[in-house]
Formats: structure tokens, C-alpha cells, sequence
């Protein structure tokens, strides 16, 4: 008779998602707060509907190359990860134990350390910006709780095949922890600009500006924030962007031409209101 583990019993359908779905449910709900973000974060790096039997060992063994954090975080993520392949193999769902394979990335020479630091993205930030972006960290955080609660109680429902809630739940969880990351990385690259210097006849980085398009004739106003910043419902648009670039350094009368994939647009700088101002 055939053990559980070889190829002939080792189940080929069971998915990723499912069965992070039943280890988590194995941990105390202090245990599974901590392990569900990287667990899932595994399941989303390759793919929810794809089956456990088809991780290859390779895959595996190269899984910690996307993950960028400090040494020590390094080895607490891929540990928890270890125990999940460790758990798998246990029940008999892969062939072989791939917790093994699941190695630490080694650490890149210093000077390509210093020279990816070189090239990190230079964050530009107004203090009230700063402040905003800070609150809606803290309220994403605070927010964990109760996602995992909603997801442990979509998950509760064995039903793993038509499980809409469960899905949406992860979804969400993941949304959620992406834009904590960001938020995190922006926070501690930014500095912070000196908005008494920036005021000037020209405009610079916290302007609002007033334009009117010269081929209808409406008008319209649009703050020059940070990429982070952005926001086009509320009008706020990135330096960086096409219209952001065509804006700085110009002054209050000027016309200016914006590159967009409809064509070159046309504007008028009607009026330009300093923050501070």
C-alpha cells in the first residue's frame, strides 16, 4: 500500500488558496494574525487557483529573491512560510518537503547596496501632506483586526469551491497591505519641502493653479503634489506627470502645451495661489 506521500496519493487538485485557507484555521488567532500576510502574499505571488503539487522545488528556492526587508525580517517571513509547505507535505499534499528548499536570498555585495540607495525615488512632501499620509497609515493599521476577523469568518465556511466572500475578503486584505507598504516606504523617503522658500512668482511644488483650456475655454484648478500625494478627484496631480512637468517654473499669464495621448492640449495660466499665501 502506498504511503501517503507518494506521487500516486499526493493530491493534485488542491489549490493554493485552499489550503492556506485550512493552515491558517490550525493556528491560535494570535498566531494567524501574524502568519496570514505573508502566507497569502506566497499564494499571490503564484497564483490562488494554482495546485500545491505543481511547485516545482526551483519556484520554491527562489521565492525569498522578492522579498525586501532587513535580514531578521527575512528569516521570521520565510519561517512562516516553512511551516506552511512543512504543514502541506505533512497532510500528505505535496510529493516532497519543500519548507527545505526555501532558503534566504544572500545578501548583495556593499556596493550594490549603496548604489541601489543612490537610486531610490526622492520623495517631496508638504507637512500637511506628510500629516495626511501619516493618518491614513494609522488607520489602515488599525483596521487589521477587523479584516482578519471578516477574513477568518468568510474562511469559516468549508466550501472552499464557491467561496465569494473568502475571495473578497483576501482581496481586500491584500489591497489593504500593499498600500501599507507604500504608505510606509513614501513616509520614510520623503522630505519634507520648506514651503516658505517655494513661494516666488513661479510655480513650484504645493501651487494651486488655475488654468483655462484654450480650445473650450473652461477652467479649472489642479495642486501640485508628490506622486504619493496624487489624487485626480480631488484635483491634486503629480510633479511628475505630463501636466505637473508643464506647469513648474512657469508664471501667472503664460501658455502652456501639454503632451496626452489625445494630442498636445493648450492652457492658460489664469492665476497661481501659493500655499502659504
Amino acid at each position: 500500500m502506498a504511503s501517503k506521500n507518494t506521487p500516486d496519493s499526493a493530491p493534485s487538485n488542491y489549490r493554493l488558496g485552499q489550503i492556506a485557507t485550512q493552515f491558517l484555521l490550525t493556528l491560535s488567532s494570535d498566531k494567524r494574525l501574524k502568519a496570514q500576510q505573508e502566507v497569502y502574499k506566497f499564494v499571490r505571488w503564484y497564483g490562488e487557483k494554482r495546485t500545491l503539487a505543481g511547485l516545482t522545488i526551483p519556484e520554491v528556492a527562489n521565492y525569498a529573491e522578492q522579498i525586501t526587508s532587513s535580514t531578521t525580517e527575512v528569516v521570521e517571513k520565510l519561517g512562516i512560510i516553512k511551516t506552511f509547505l512543512a504543514y502541506a507535505h505533512k497532510q500528505g499534499l505535496t510529493r516532497t518537503n519543500l519548507a527545505v528548499h526555501l532558503k534566504s536570498k544572500k545578501t548583495p555585495p556593499k556596493s550594490a547596496s549603496i548604489s541601489k540607495r543612490r537610486f531610490q525615488r526622492k520623495v517631496l512632501l508638504t507637512s500637511q501632506g506628510y500629516a495626511d499620509l501619516e493618518t491614513e497609515l494609522t488607520t489602515l493599521k488599525n483596521a487589521r483586526p477587523l479584516i482578519a476577523e471578516e477574513l477568518q469568518k468568510a474562511a469559516s465556511d468549508k466550501d472552499f469551491r464557491e467561496n465569494a466572500p473568502l475571495e473578497a475578503a483576501r482581496e481586500h486584505q491584500g489591497q489593504v497591505e500593499a498600500r501599507i507598504r507604500n504608505l510606509e516606504s513614501t513616509l520614510k523617503m520623503a522630505t519634507l519641502v520648506d514651503e516658505q522658500k517655494t513661494i516666488g512668482r513661479e510655480i513650484t511644488f504645493g501651487d494651486t493653479v488655475v488654468l483655462r483650456d484654450l480650445s473650450s475655454g473652461e477652467q479649472a484648478s489642479y495642486t501640485l503634489v508628490d506622486a504619493s500625494e496624487a489624487n485626480p478627484i480631488e484635483c491634486k496631480i503629480s510633479v511628475a506627470s505630463p501636466m505637473g512637468q508643464a506647469l513648474l517654473g512657469q508664471m501667472k499669464g503664460q501658455n502652456v502645451e501639454v503632451k496626452a495621448p489625445a494630442g498636445i492640449l493648450h492652457y492658460r495660466i489664469e492665476d497661481i495661489h501659493h500655499r502659504l499665501t
